[in-house]
């Protein structure tokens, strides 16, 4: 039996949350959508996680999950055509942004390591 979080939802626990709400909130992400930028958001990186490879198969896969959706982050109804349209229609600036201040968090961890150098001259400077 299940006795703890799982660990997805504990992965995403070390995001930034509030700088992601400012980035939706900045080029107002959520204005009448059903999807919410962080189920999109969710769902993707559950998608990259899991090396889903298809709308298809992140669909397959997580309604095979549905149940354990809340557990994970997951508030709204993840469909096929929910998330081609949020992919498509969407700006994409959201998550640039979020990306950026991502990118500044690991450059902070690791800048002492050998490999702090690919950090800084990466393709987000």
């Amino acid at each position: 039996m299940h006795n703890g979080r799982f660990v997805f939802a504990q992965v995403m626990d070390y995001l930034p949350m509030y700088e992601f709400h400012r980035c939706v909130q900045q080029y107002n992400g959520n204005y009448r959508a059903r999807f919410s930028c962080l189920d999109q958001y969710l769902s993707m990186a559950f998608a990259q996680l899991t090396y889903r490879e298809s709308l298809r198969d992140i669909e397959a896969c997580l309604r095979s999950m549905q149940n354990k959706w809340y557990h994970m982050g997951i508030r709204g109804n993840v469909s096929r055509s929910t998330l081609a349209d949020a992919n498509e229609n969407r700006d994409w600036r959201i998550y640039a942004d979020f990306c950026h201040v991502l990118i500044r968090i690991a450059r902070d961890l690791y800048k002492n390591e050998d490999f702090s150098i690919e950090l800084q001259y990466g393709i987000c400077p």
